[in-house]
C-alpha cells in the first residue's frame, strides 16, 4: 500500500472529489487557502475527507467523521473554550500591560494557563486510534503529554484509516493533495509520523523515503570522545542535533544524552554532549563565557584572496517573514562575531576556516552571504546560496572541524577531503 508516495490509483477519487467541492461555492475560498484533502481506496470504493474543518464545521456530508468530535454539542471541550474565551475578554477589558498588571489579572492569566493545559490534557486523552490489527490506542498512549501538538489525529490520513478501520475496510492506497495546487502532500511527519506507526500497524505498506534517509544517517554518526561526564559525537550531514517537530532521529534520540550546543541539520561535524544536567549547566556556561574554541571548515561558491583574514561582525535576528531564515539587523539583531581565514582555492571554490566568537543561528552562513559579510554563500546553502551554484552541491559544504574543551582537543575531518584538502584537517 501506498501513503508516503502517489499512487495513481487515487487520481479518479481525487477528481471526484474536487468535483463535488466546486460545486459548493461557499467553500472556495478557504479551499483556494490550502485545504487538505485525502482520499482512501478500497476494494469497490473510497473514503474522503478534509484536515481539521471545512466550513468552520468537523463534520460534512461525503466526508468521514473526525477521529473525535470536539465541537460536539454540550461537550466539555466546548464548555472550557467558551470559559477560556470569558477570561480573555475579561482581561482585554482590564488591559492593562504585564509589567503593570493588577492582582486580580495575574490570578486570571494564572487560572486561563491552568485551564487551557487541563483542556489540552483532556483532548489528547479522547483521541484513540484503531489499526489492522484490531489494537486501539490513546494518543496520550502514543505520544508523551508534553510532545502532543494542537491538531493531532485531525488530518486527512488518520481519519480516512480510522473510519475504514470502523467499517472493516482493508485499505489499498492512501492520498492527501493541497486543494489550492492539487500536488499529493505525503502525511505531515510533524502531527501524523507517530500515529501513523500506529496506525499502519497489520497493513503492506511502502516506506516512508523520508524516514528511510533519516534513518540511513543514523549508522554514520561516529563517537569520538566519551567519558563518565561527556560525549563527542561526528554528526553527518542531514542528521538533527536534537528532535524536531518531525519526530526525525537526531543525535539525541540516538545517543540518549543532550547536546550543550547545535549543529543545523545540513552541517556536518562535531557536537558536545551532556551526560547529566549538572554537567550540561556547567558546559552551557563554559559556552556562554566564551570557553569554548571551536573551528569550522567551508567551501565558498567563489574564489578568493588565499591567505586573507577577515573579521565580520554583523548582528542577527530572525526573519520573521521568510522563517527559518536570519537576518542582519541593526535594530533588533544580537551581537554576532566571526573571523575567517582563506586557506587555498579548490575547483574554483575558496577553503576558509571560520571561526565563531558568537553562537547565533546560522550565524556563519549569513555572514559568509550576506554583502557586508564575504559576499560569498556556502557551496550548497539551500537558504543563503544563490540557486545555480546552490544546486550544484549535494550538501552544505560547511563541517564542525575542531572543539576544544577542558584542556581536550577534538578534531574531525573534512568528509568531502579530496586529498588536496588535507589541510582542513590539521589544527592551525
Amino acid at each position: 500500500m501506498k501513503i508516503f508516495t502517489f499512487d495513481e490509483a487515487c487520481r479518479p477519487a481525487m477528481d471526484s472529489v474536487m468535483r463535488r467541492l466546486r460545486q459548493q461555492p461557499q467553500w472556495q475560498s478557504e479551499l483556494r487557502g490550502g485545504k487538505m484533502l485525502g482520499v482512501l481506496l478500497y476494494e469497490g470504493g473510497f473514503l474522503a475527507a478534509f484536515s481539521g474543518t471545512l466550513g468552520g464545521k468537523t463534520r460534512q456530508e461525503g466526508f468521514v467523521p473526525p477521529v473525535f468530535d470536539l465541537m460536539q454539542p454540550g461537550s466539555w471541550f466546548l464548555e472550557e473554550e467558551a470559559a477560556i474565551s470569558a477570561i480573555n475578554a475579561r482581561l482585554d477589558a482590564l488591559g492593562h500591560p504585564a509589567s503593570e498588571a493588577t492582582e486580580e489579572e495575574c490570578r486570571l492569566r494564572c487560572e486561563r494557563k491552568r485551564r487551557s493545559r487541563a483542556l489540552q490534557d483532556w483532548l489528547f486523552r479522547q483521541y484513540r486510534f484503531l489499526n489492522a490489527l484490531g489494537e486501539e490506542r490513546a494518543l496520550s498512549d502514543l505520544v508523551p503529554l508534553n510532545q502532543c501538538q494542537s491538531g493531532m489525529g485531525d488530518c486527512c490520513a488518520p481519519k480516512l484509516l480510522q473510519e475504514a478501520y470502523r467499517r472493516g475496510l482493508t485499505p489499498l492506497a492512501v492520498a492527501e493533495w493541497d486543494a489550492a495546487t492539487g500536488e499529493f502532500t505525503p502525511p505531515c511527519a510533524g502531527r501524523c509520523r507517530p500515529i501513523l506507526q500506529f496506525m499502519l500497524r497489520g497493513l503492506d505498506v511502502e516506506p516512508d523515503p523520508r524516514l528511510a534517509e533519516s534513518e540511513r544517517l543514523v549508522p554514520l554518526l561516529r563517537t569520538v570522545w566519551e567519558d563518565e561526564r561527556i560525549l563527542v559525537a561526528d554528526k553527518p550531514s542531514g542528521l538533527l542535533s536534537v528532535p524536531g517537530r518531525e519526530f526525525f532521529p537526531s543525535v539525541e534520540s540516538v545517543t540518549g544524552y543532550t547536546a550543550v550546543h547545535r549543529l543545523d541539520r545540513d552541517t556536518s561535524g562535531l557536537l558536545l554532549l551532556a551526560k547529566s544536567p549538572a554537567e550540561l549547566s556547567r558546559l552551557r556556561h563554559l559556552f556562554e563565557s566564551r570557553e569554548v574554541g571551536k573551528r569550522y571548515v567551508a567551501l565558498l561558491e567563489h574564489e578568493m584572496p588565499v591567505g586573507a583574514d577577515y573579521d565580520i561582525a554583523l548582528p542577527l535576528c530572525p526573519d520573521v517573514f521568510h522563517r527559518p531564515r536570519q537576518m542582519v539587523s541593526e535594530q533588533y539583531g544580537k551581537k554576532a562575531r566571526t573571523h575567517c581565514r582563506v586557506m587555498s582555492n579548490i575547483g574554483g571554490h575558496a577553503l576558509v576556516y571560520l571561526t565563531p566568537y558568537t553562537g547565533r543561528t546560522h550565524q556563519l552562513r549569513v555572514h559568509c552571504a550576506h554583502p557586508a559579510g564575504l559576499n560569498n554563500p556556502i557551496l550548497g546553502d539551500p537558504l543563503y546560496g544563490t540557486p545555480c551554484n546552490g544546486a550544484s552541491s549535494a550538501r552544505l559544504m560547511l563541517h564542525a572541524s575542531e572543539l576544544a574543551i577542558d584542556g581536550h582537543e577534538f578534531f574531525s575531518p573534512c568528509p568531502w577531503d579530496r586529498g588536496g584538502e588535507k589541510s582542513c584537517t590539521e589544527k592551525k
